[in-house]
């Protein structure tokens, strides 16, 4: 071998060592709990879903780290008449093809959300829209079916698709499209690269971002599902950082060096909620056999539940310490929260009493369905709440499923009950109740998420009034007599709301603050000085 040939072979290999230490400097990798469902950002409204694909696709509007609504591709917005609504559209904004996004776009991806299908529909984020009007290129006018006041908090999931690349999809063959790349152009500040389901997702930065240019060229979202898998992970330098750490591991982890922790109370609440239905496929007599009423049906049944669950014990001992007790369905932060309802404090003889009186002395059988990956502290709250009902004659199956396993299950209506978390992510008390209380209604396009059957003419009033008052102070009152009434039906029963932490590896990666809704976005992660 030559000298010159030797030399060659020296450069080459100092190249090829310097492409290591130059590549995680350029690239984030994070661990996460949960990834998306689908490369297609209408397929579900699922957070983790949404969270990640809003790396790759721009929103209407977008929400503050506090929830506090601000410009997304609509740069502005204002009401033109009580049922019209102008949204002015950012000049410039590109597509990672490089074609222009327009208000074609915008309307196309409306009629996308009002006839796609999935686990958790996202037609929920369009249900007030009747009619788009395209005023010119960068002008729309939505049209509603009746006033609506919050609209552009709904748009903060009004994911912006390429008509171009969604022409001719149906609901048969939209997946496959996305998930292949050949639909996933989007004008988010990555680009999608490539997707493996439940390992992860890879993005790389699109330069012609309206923002500006990402200071990561590439972000790495890596499904880790075991938490403990997740921290050792981090702690060995596999992962940048990681989202949602167990609060078992918090305190030891602020006390590394190596590693930086943020913490967040978020706006996700635990809750439980019942079946309505006549008869339910998980509840049976003691020994098996079936009843011959669905006892969820009974407000005494549902009560003596409610009064058997300790808030306290599930905030600080199986959410160990990460949890505040909660008494309704959205925290003191969202606008329509009643300062007057109080939290329950358990009473197991008074809970004994009303079994006895409902005609169940000697309780009943049960299956209890709770998520365990999708939150932190779910398979501890689902677990612990399996003990507490045991105490008052209910023999519980605790049955803690996958996210992507019980949802599904939830809308084919197999479930008696879940106990899962909601976060109110609008910012607005309405986006809950109007899902998740009012009756079943395709032709006004509510209650999308009442998979229990639960219908009351007085709640349907209630939330279709809030949903059409322009006055803000009446608006609050009526979301207040509307969770006041929710909270009588015990239509679900809230337990706690969700602290969060996220730990980040100080010589790659840091973070200002978490985010009340609990999303990690690779823009809001900054690279360690080098």
């Amino acid at each position: 071998m030559t000298r010159l040939a030797r030399f060659r072979i020296a450069l080459l290999a100092g190249a090829a060592a310097m492409i290591p230490a130059l590549a995680p400097a350029q690239t984030l990798t994070m661990g996460v709990r949960a990834g998306p469902e689908s490369i297609d950002p209408h397929f579900t409204a699922t957070g983790t879903h949404s969270e990640a694909l809003k790396h790759i696709f721009d929103t209407l509007t977008h929400l503050g780290p506090q929830l506090e609504i601000q410009p997304g591709i609509a740069e502005s917005w204002r009401v033109v008449n009580p049922t019209t609504w102008e949204f002015r559209l950012r000049r410039g904004v590109k597509f990672h093809d490089g074609s222009d996004m327009t208000a074609e776009d915008v309307a196309a991806s409306i009629v996308r959300m009002q006839t796609l299908s999935g686990p958790n529909p996202t037609r929920i984020y369009v249900r007030r829209v009747q009619e788009v009007r395209i005023i010119d290129p960068h002008t729309i006018h939505i049209v509603t079916a009746g006033p609506s006041p919050t609209l552009p908090n709904d748009f903060i999931r009004l994911f912006v698709t390429s008509a171009r690349a969604t022409a001719g999809l149906t609901p048969e063959n939209s997946n496959e499209a996305f998930n292949s790349g050949r639909a996933a152009i989007g004008t988010g500040p990555y680009r999608f690269v490539s997707w493996t389901p439940r390992e992860h997702i890879t993005m790389d930065r699109f330069d012609g971002h309206w923002s500006g240019r990402p200071a990561w060229a590439r972000t790495v979202r890596r499904e880790v599902p075991n938490d403990a898998a997740r921290v050792a992970q981090l702690r060995t330098g596999q992962l940048d950082m990681i989202v949602r750490v167990p609060a078992a591991d918090v305190a030891t982890l602020e006390r590394d060096r190596n590693l930086q922790v943020v913490k967040a109370s978020t706006v996700y609440v635990f809750n439980f909620s019942f079946d309505f239905r006549e008869q339910t496929p998980q509840v049976t007599a003691r020994d098996g056999s079936r009843l011959a009423a669905n006892p969820y049906r009974d407000p005494r049944v549902r009560e003596a539940i409610d009064l058997a669950l300790d808030r306290r014990v599930l905030a600080e001992i199986a959410m160990e310490g990460m949890g505040t007790p909660q008494g309704q369905m959205v925290t003191p932060n969202i606008f329509g929260w009643n300062p007057n309802l109080p939290i329950t404090t358990p009473n197991l003889p008074r809970a004994r009493q009303l079994l006895a009186e409902a005609g169940f002395p000697n309780g009943f059988r049960m299956v209890l369905n709770f998520t365990q990956d999708r939150l932190p502290g779910d398979r501890g709250v689902g677990t612990a709440m399996a003990q507490m009902l045991a105490r008052i004659g209910i023999e519980v199956q605790a049955a803690g499923q996958p996210a992507a396993v019980i949802f599904p299950a939830r809308s084919r209506g197999e479930l008696s009950n879940i106990m899962a978390g909601w976060g109110t992510l609008t910012g607005e008390a309405s986006y809950y109740y109007s899902s998740n209380a009012h009756t079943n209604d395709r032709e006004r396009r509510l209650g999308a998420f009442n998979w229990h059957g639960y219908s009351n003419p007085e709640m349907d009033r209630l939330i279709q009034a809030a949903e059409f008052e322009l006055d803000e102070a009446k608006r609050r009152d009526l979301l207040m007599q509307t969770a006041a009434l929710f909270n009588r039906e015990r239509v679900a029963l809230p337990l706690a709301s969700v602290g969060s932490a996220w730990a980040l590896r100080r010589d790659r990666a840091s973070m200002q603050a978490g985010r009340a809704d609990e999303e990690t976005y690779a823009w809001d992660v900054t690279p360690a000085a080098r």
